[in-house]
């Protein structure tokens, strides 16, 4: 049975030790999902009770509504093209550090972000590590609404099985921040995924991947102990 009280407990652990990552007078990249969630938060308390001062460049519209209820500046993505730093969460990674992003329908935006950064920082918690991607999650591929048939086909020749993400709380597909759709896609084991990768990235429709490969710089990864949940940081090889 999953663990949804001591996943969250760990979530919301890592959140907060990232948000000290934040100095004053950064412009920080903020991801999306349930742990970011936690980290927005967290930042939002520092702003407060700290005084704080930094500008946050939101990857989706959830991100920025969490930032705004709290009082974090904001900026478009498009007014700015470097980062001092990027925070996201993942949805595997591997012992690489490579991930997969997308369980949010934002990895397109997610991965300029993290492009643009000087440091790209992921919050995790251990369910998250994974021998090997694409063990248990899908990889998500954002795709042009009407070339949806075309890139359908073109995953299935190169071995995929792909999956058009549909919405919960309302009919029909999820639709993106940017008006696209989101193909799910399962390759076999067997599969090299950073071959993969590229081969999709030259189909026509084809906007992004959630495959995120070399871009990572460190990975927080909150663990289960004894006394509550303890910090593990992963670092990129070099």
């Amino acid at each position: 049975m999953k663990d949804i009280q001591g996943n969250s407990q760990r979530k919301r652990f890592v959140a907060e030790q990232a948000a000290q990552l934040i100095q004053n007078g950064m412009v920080a990249g903020m991801g999306t999902g349930s742990t970011v969630a936690f980290l927005i938060e967290a930042l939002g308390r520092r702003v407060r009770e700290e005084g704080l001062t930094f500008v946050a460049i939101p990857t989706s519209f959830q991100a920025r509504i969490a930032c705004a209820r709290l009082g974090i500046p904001l900026r478009d993505m498009q007014d700015t093209s470097r980062l001092d730093l990027a925070i996201d969460g993942a949805d595997e990674v591997s012992p690489d550090l490579d991930l997969i992003k997308g369980g949010g329908a934002s990895h397109t935006r997610e991965k300029v972000v993290a492009a643009m950064a000087d440091e790209f920082v992921v919050i995790v918690d251990e369910s998250k590590l994974v021998e090997r991607l694409g063990a248990s999650f899908a990889v998500p591929v954002e795709v042009v609404a009407g070339a949806l048939g075309y890139v359908e086909r073109r995953l299935r020749e190169s071995g995929g099985q792909p999956t058009l993400r549909t919405g919960s709380g309302k009919d029909g597909p999820v639709v993106t921040d940017n008006g696209q759709l989101i193909v799910d896609v399962r390759f076999p084991p067997t599969v090299d995924l950073r071959q993969a990768d590229q081969a999709m990235h030259q189909i026509p429709g084809v906007v992004e991947t959630g495959l995120f490969f070399d871009m990572t710089d460190k990975v927080l990864v909150a663990a289960s102990g004894p006394g509550g949940p303890t910090l593990r940081t992963l670092a990129k090889k070099r």
